[in-house]
């Protein structure tokens, strides 16, 4: 994992097409903001794994 420091409006580029900008640092939580093309989709974790979930075949099945 590759683990780099920002400061608020600070900025970093993944490939040509998604930034992610640091919005806003109050106490332990981090606002990001994430520019990424339309097709690429973008979740929070907690909400990537509930999608998962949903997605997954029903084992009692």
């Amino acid at each position: 994992m590759l683990v780099l420091s920002r400061k608020k409006d600070e900025k970093i580029v993944i490939g040509d097409s998604i930034t992610l900008m640091v919005i806003e640092i109050r106490g332990d939580k981090v606002r990001l903001g994430i520019e990424a093309p339309r097709d690429v989709t973008v979740h929070r974790e907690e909400v990537y794994d509930a999608i998962r979930r949903e997605a997954a075949p029903d084992p009692k099945a």
